[in-house]
């Protein structure tokens, strides 16, 4: 029908097809009947080829057939070459027969009510009628001609307008009077053709533009709401084209209620028209079938005169008692409507005084092609692209406006069905245009021989189908704040009007959205730093005094949009963390906030955490920032208000560098307290001299807990032999292997001839992610560098390797091919245990070689599991 429901096209279909979901369906797949490609304009006589009876091809010999002859040839000739078009239009006979069947029940139910049916409009029924079909034409032929990918696509009038077109034409009314009807007239068509316009400027922009995925992110439960309020405005439509009471009369009152109930002449009138309306319901319910509705509605006017004529009933007494349309003088052609513009009685004033409502029906009707057009390419099973559709409906729209005529789009139901009958070519859409010309220039008188009842029928139906998808199809698909929602939206839209159901609508989606992000997790994650460690292999003393103090460092990870709703969550969260009892249990020292999943800050966020910063720095807890770049949209946020800026906190592009810059901070923390000039140990990462919180480690539990921790790892460790009794690599072995067990230089002396030194400058590979595996590596000094490589879209894992720790060893003991590249990040000196050498001790010192490679593999062991839990935990 010409109506299409949007949103739920699977129960608009079922509600033209007998309740049958389009997916339920089978689709035409006869890609060779629907091939676009086939010229419809084209000669049938080109490349034509004539072949003799011995199959040489040349030039027929003149003068050797007569007239008959060649009149029979010419006739082969264009039977031979217009055969897929003439198959082609065959095919499409019974899809033709019931698009027109559409478009006549369309065009007479909804071009009857484009206009207001009291006061100056009165007796225009006629002329909504010529302009629906008009608009329809137009949008059949450019779907048609190309512009839709879609070949059997089929255009008609955007049926939900019409009840902003009564708004329109009332405020004009209202702002003009009843004083002049041929200037409000002219006026009124004005506003009409504009908001054509209007509408196809807006759909080609957003097709030429890319942007009809944006659409898509309007809250569908809105646009459910401002569908069901159509669906309300309809069946009150129905009632009054029914009675033939006045738009302005209705209202939600007992004199309306009289009027309709207690009036036995009014009642018979409405109630037979609800009553065809749920008896079509109760039969689609049971039978499906496309042709039950257009063939329904044909026989209503065929009883109907039976029973008239049975009656002997006067034609005119029944249009006197309203049981068919009085046309009036209204039976002029179909371009009568043409005389009716008049630019010079336009009045500027009132026609720009309809803006409000113009730009509220524009707000509604892009709404619908970007949900029609991929629902509709699913149930076809047609590939499509929903910009190119914009741009066909912004080319058919502009063009109905500039012909004076009102807003058509793709109707999603009619191309169904046309194309489950047959109608998938070019062709056929072409036909369909050419019988609805016919119908155009048929004229509007036949309309006064139509009974009320039929039109009255047809409008409940789609009314009724509408309330229905919006109350009772989303009873169990909606949660209850939405269902509240779309019932708001319907009432406020019949009890005022559709501008304020539509700003309502908008109002209650923005305050929907604020609540329902605000109720979603801002905080995705929390961690201790003893859980989460980085990927920096250090010697085993090292880790141990971290995982320890790193219990000071605590990290929330964010996500989503950061704005007034969503940071109360988070200043809380921080809040609780510096409250007296959690202090006293666990004090702090490092708060990391990783906002990699953030997309955004507000103002208010912002803020929010220029506060939180003042909570921590009361507390003398750095703020360790992580995720974002300064140039960054999050960045510009938080720069804006000074935070990155400020003393105590800390700014670091990825979550793996500031867990290590804080990690970095506690060993510099410690050797700085054990009074060393120079650090023993080479650090990675962001190299900075100055601690972050020297105020905060005198005299408080912090650093009571740091330091009994280095005394109880580090120190043990780090007593370092004299040279002379301990040369290298003996030194380097103790460094990577005695916090495993002890390392008796004895013991492992036969094992010293078997290590190759290799100094390696800055920038070195020493090997890449594939390679054959040549040894394993002992750092002495300087810094490694591991990148692990995965399979797209898992982005790169990057470890680095400080003095006293192993690389490659994995690959080594096991053979198999290198799982990373190692480049060196500052200049070193390795210690190398090539594959050959270690088969060599294996032979020469079978106990020492098994002895070390039990302590490699404690050591890949607990290097293995850092590396997993930071992969697990790095989002």
């Amino acid at each position: 029908m010409g109506a299409s429901l949007s949103l739920i096209p699977e129960s608009r279909s079922s509600s033209l097809t007998s309740g049958k979901s389009p997916r339920d369906s089978p689709v035409p797949t006869n890609h060779g009947s629907s091939d676009e490609s086939v010229p419809l304009l084209s000669d049938l006589e080109a490349n034509h080829r004539s072949y003799h009876a011995n199959g040489a091809a040349g030039p027929e010999p003149v003068g050797k057939r007569g007239t008959k002859g060649a009149m029979r040839d010419i006739t082969l000739r264009i039977s031979k070459n217009s055969g897929p078009v003439l198959r082609d239009a065959l095919k499409a006979v019974p899809a033709v027969i019931l698009g027109t069947l559409l478009n006549i029940l369309d065009g007479i139910s909804y071009g009857m009510i484009i206009f207001p049916a009291a006061g100056v409009f009165t007796g225009l029924g006629g002329v909504g009628v010529s302009m629906f079909f008009v608009t329809a034409i137009i949008a059949q032929l450019i779907y048609s001609a190309g512009a839709s990918g879609f070949a059997g696509a089929n255009g008609s009038m955007m049926i939900e307008v019409v009840p902003f077109f009564h708004l329109i034409a009332n405020q004009i009314a209202e702002e003009m009077g009843d004083g002049d009807p041929h200037s409000v007239i002219a006026t009124t068509l004005v506003a009409f053709a504009f908001s054509s316009i209007l509408t196809g400027a807006t759909f080609f922009l957003l097709g030429a533009l890319k942007l009809g995925s944006l659409i898509g992110f309007f809250p569908r439960h809105i646009l459910v709401g401002c569908i069901g309020g159509v669906g309300v405005f309809l069946v009150i439509t129905g009632l009054t084209v029914s009675t033939r009471m006045a738009d302005d009369d209705f209202s939600l009152s007992l004199d309306t209620f009289k009027f309709l109930v207690l009036n036995v002449h009014n009642l018979v009138l409405w109630l037979p028209a609800l009553c065809l309306a749920v008896l079509l319901r109760v039969i689609t319910h049971k039978w499906e079938h496309q042709l039950i509705f257009p063939v329904y509605f044909c026989i209503i006017p065929a009883v109907f005169y039976v029973v008239v004529v049975a009656a002997h009933i006067d034609l005119s007494t029944l249009r006197e008692s309203g049981w068919l349309f009085d046309m009036g003088a209204s039976r002029e052609p179909w371009y009568h409507f043409y005389k009716l513009f008049d630019f010079k009685a336009t009045n500027w004033s009132a026609f720009w005084a309809t803006m409000p409502t113009q730009f509220a029906l524009l707000f509604f009707n892009i709404l619908h092609p970007p949900l029609n057009v991929p629902a509709l390419a699913v149930s076809l099973n047609h590939d499509t692209d929903t910009d190119r559709e914009l741009v066909a409906h912004g080319y058919s729209n502009l063009l109905a406006g500039l012909v004076g005529t009102v807003p058509n789009y793709l109707v999603y139901v009619n191309t169904l069905l046309f194309y489950r009958v047959g109608g998938d070519t070019r062709v056929s859409g072409f036909m369909l245009a050419g019988a609805t010309t016919v119908l155009l220039l048929v004229g509007t008188g036949p309309i006064a021989y139509i009974p009320v009842m039929v039109v009255g029928a047809l409008i409940f139906v789609l009314g009724i189908d509408l309330v229905k998808e919006a109350l009772w199809d989303t009873r169990h698909r909606v949660s209850t704040s939405e269902y509240i929602t779309i019932a708001s939206i319907m009432i406020c839209m019949t009890v005022w009007d559709f501008v304020a159901g539509v700003l309502f609508g908008i109002v209650v989606s923005c305050i929907f959205f604020v609540v329902q992000s605000s109720q979603r997790r801002s905080i995705r994650s929390l961690h201790s730093g003893d859980t989460v460690m980085s990927t920096v292999r250090r010697p085993g003393a090292h880790r141990a005094y971290l995982r320890d103090v790193s219990k000071q460092t605590t990290i929330l990870r964010l996500q989503g949009f950061m704005f007034f709703g969503t940071i109360t969550h988070v200043e809380d969260a921080i809040r609780a963390l510096l409250d007296e009892h959690a202090w006293r249990r666990n004090p702090i020292r490092f708060l990391v906030l990783d906002l990699a999943l953030v997309a955004g800050v507000d103002m208010s966020a912002a803020e929010a955490f220029v506060r939180v910063r003042r909570l921590l720095e009361g507390k003398k807890v750095v703020l360790v920032l992580c995720g974002f770049t300064a140039e960054s949209s999050v960045g510009h946020a938080l720069n804006n208000v000074g935070l990155l800026d400020m003393d105590g906190v800390e700014l670091f592009e990825t979550f793996s560098d500031a867990v290590e810059w804080t990690e970095n901070t506690y060993l510099r923390a410690w050797f700085r307290a054990q009074k060393a000039e120079t650090l023993p140990v080479a650090l990675p990462g962001r190299q900075d001299d100055v601690i972050p919180f020297p105020g905060s480690v005198i005299d408080s539990p912090r650093r009571a807990a740091l330091v009994d921790a280095g005394w109880r790892t580090i120190a043990r460790d780090h007593s370092p032999p004299d040279p002379q009794d301990a040369p290298e690599p003996f030194n380097t072995l103790v460094r990577a292997f005695s916090s495993y067990e002890a390392i008796d230089r004895d013991t492992y002396a036969p094992l010293i001839p078997y290590l190759t030194r290799m100094p390696v400058p800055a920038g070195a590979e020493l090997w890449k992610q594939g390679d054959v595996p040549d040894g394993l590596y002992i750092v002495e000094s300087g810094i490694l560098r591991a990148t692990y490589h995965f399979a797209d879209p898992t982005p790169p894992m990057v470890e680095s390797m400080v003095p006293g720790t192993i690389a490659g060893e994995l690959s080594a003991l096991s053979g198999l091919e290198r799982n990373a590249t190692c480049v060196v990040e500052r200049a070193a000196v390795v210690w190398k245990l090539s594959v050959e050498d270690l088969a060599r001790l294996e032979e020469a010192h079978p106990e020492l070689a098994r002895a070390f490679t039990r302590l490699v593999l404690k050591v890949a062991k607990l290097d293995y599991d850092i590396l997993i839990t930071a992969l697990a935990t790095r989002q």
